[in-house]
């Protein structure tokens, strides 16, 4: 037979139920124990070491501490305990502890001195009187960071609205620090179109200035090579040999040698002595789209359709690597002396840059969102830039840090150039060419020019431009089978060109 369960009411229970939570709680609230004085010493110093040992070598005011005792200063006005004095004395020798802390005074009785951490120096200058404070302030904390930094700690970084003083008077005293601001873009004179060269029957895809700056070389759909003297614009050459468009020239600054590519698969070496084919390099399985020399040695890289980059050495024509890993068209390829040597960009809308004596991927940088067309490397800056419809991109070698966005140019971009004075140039399948300022970003000018006469309007895109080694002229490759040299405008200023430079948002350069 089952026991019948005792009934309580509601009342009962819940009174039960905190006796009994009482009881179990009950010595919490008992009277507490005295606590021994010597091992909360003890405990003090072993979490002091424990949570301040980085810092606690820094010296703390003299005024503010006992003879033969060092105590912890608390901000909340809370007691403070002593600690045993373990840290090691620093010995004023010269006249001048910190050099680079103005404001710190030597008295008679300063000979030791111990580090102060920042909150001991405020909570110090609120205790004292407002004469005094202003005078410890006026030696102390103006030089905290200082002080850090001589002492080997790690130097603190401020937040904004604090920032380190001014003297006004003989004090020193606390002024709000400027917030960061975009630096105020440099002037450049705007360029204009100076001179427009005829003589190509087809699209004008590719430039190259000699390095001596007397001619340069076009590479056109109408599958020639022709060389123009830079001074009068006049035709000097024309190289056949090509079967398709040539997409890629380049002049060699080591020898008389003249580099092309085209829609052909073809990459030839045009000996400029004899103006004939004395090289060519097979490899390629479509077409190749660009080429550039290595400045120091005597390679050749070319990149193609065929997804692939190929190194090849000059002399021996032989394919020293293939640069492979990108997923689509790789459409521009660049090379340096310095590290990474050979950088591409794809339309698989990635950059890569290349180990060029493992021949593998040093880095891919993925933030672009639609083909990159164009790279260029800054002439004096260890920086390179890269176009894409979404925005032009600058970015920081050796890893391919991000700098900033250069947006507004909302076309495909195909070429871009820029030259030592920080000019950078955009050209794009619609015609327009975008002029920016380097460091800043600022557009500071557009141009869209007019088509050959005959041409139709939508036979206005840039393909290529570039600068002569003068950096005075800017020539462009364009679809009206022309090529149009800019120059500066000699009678520009800055009163007749202001800089009307609004920015919207804060940009921070990520180095």
């Amino acid at each position: 037979m089952t026991e019948d369960v005792q009934k309580h009411s509601v009342h009962t229970l819940v009174f039960r139920s905190l006796k009994r939570t009482h009881d179990m709680f009950v010595a919490d609230h008992a009277k507490p124990i005295a606590q021994d004085e010597q091992s909360f010493k003890v405990k003090m110093a072993a979490k002091m070491r424990a949570e301040y040992k980085a810092v606690l070598h820094m010296p703390v005011l003299k005024e503010g501490r006992e003879k033969g005792s060092l105590h912890t200063s608390d901000p909340y006005g809370q007691s403070a305990y002593p600690l045993p004095d373990t840290t090691p004395e620093y010995l004023v020798t010269g006249t001048h502890p910190y050099p680079s802390a103005p404001g710190v005074v030597l008295t008679a009785d300063t000979q030791m001195l111990k580090m102060p951490s920042e909150m001991g120096v405020h909570s110090m200058a609120l205790a004292l009187p407002p004469s005094q404070a202003r005078q410890e302030a006026s030696r102390t904390a103006a030089s905290v960071a200082e002080i850090h930094r001589h002492a080997g700690g790690a130097e603190r970084s401020h937040p904004p609205q604090h920032a380190l003083s001014l003297m006004e008077g003989g004090t020193r005293t606390l002024v709000p620090r400027k917030a960061p601001t975009m630096p105020k873009p440099q002037w450049h004179p705007p360029w204009k179109l100076y001179r427009v060269i005829s003589g190509h029957l087809g699209w004008v895809r590719s430039i190259a200035v000699e390095p001596g700056n007397q001619w340069f070389v076009t590479g056109s759909a109408d599958r020639t090579i022709k060389i123009w003297d830079l001074a009068s614009g006049k035709l000097k050459l024309s190289l056949t040999g090509h079967i398709s468009t040539v997409r890629g020239v380049a002049v060699s600054n080591r020898s008389p040698y003249l580099f092309s590519c085209g829609e052909d698969k073809q990459v030839k070496c045009w000996d400029l002595e004899y103006n004939k084919v004395i090289r060519h390099y097979h490899g390629h399985l479509s077409a190749v789209y660009d080429l550039d020399l290595h400045p120091t040695i005597d390679v050749l890289v070319t990149c193609s359709r065929d997804a692939t980059a190929r190194v090849w050495d000059i002399r021996t024509k032989a394919n020293v690597h293939t640069l492979s890993g990108h997923t689509n068209t790789v459409a521009t390829v660049k090379c340096q002396s310095a590290e990474p040597q050979v950088v591409t960009g794809s339309h698989d809308t990635t950059i890569r840059l290349w180990d060029l004596v493992a021949g593998k991927t040093r880095a891919t940088l993925t933030n672009h969102k639609k083909s990159v067309r164009a790279l260029v490397l800054h002439p004096r800056q260890y920086t390179f830039a890269s176009g894409s419809p979404d925005n032009i991109k600058q970015w920081k070698f050796p890893d391919g840090n991000f700098i900033q966005n250069l947006s507004g140019h909302n076309a495909i971009i195909n070429t871009l150039a820029v030259n030592s004075d920080g000019v950078l140039v955009s050209g794009a399948d619609n015609g327009t060419i975008h002029m920016w300022d380097w460091r800043t970003g600022y557009n500071f000018q557009r141009i869209h020019a007019a088509v050959q006469p005959g041409s139709l309007d939508s036979e206005s895109g840039i393909f290529s431009c570039v600068f002569d080694q003068s950096e005075s002229r800017l020539i462009t490759a364009e679809a009206d089978k022309t090529i149009k040299v800019y120059k500066e405008d000699d009678t520009a200023t800055e009163e007749s060109h202001p800089v009307n430079w609004k920015p919207e948002i804060l940009k921070r350069k990520r180095f």
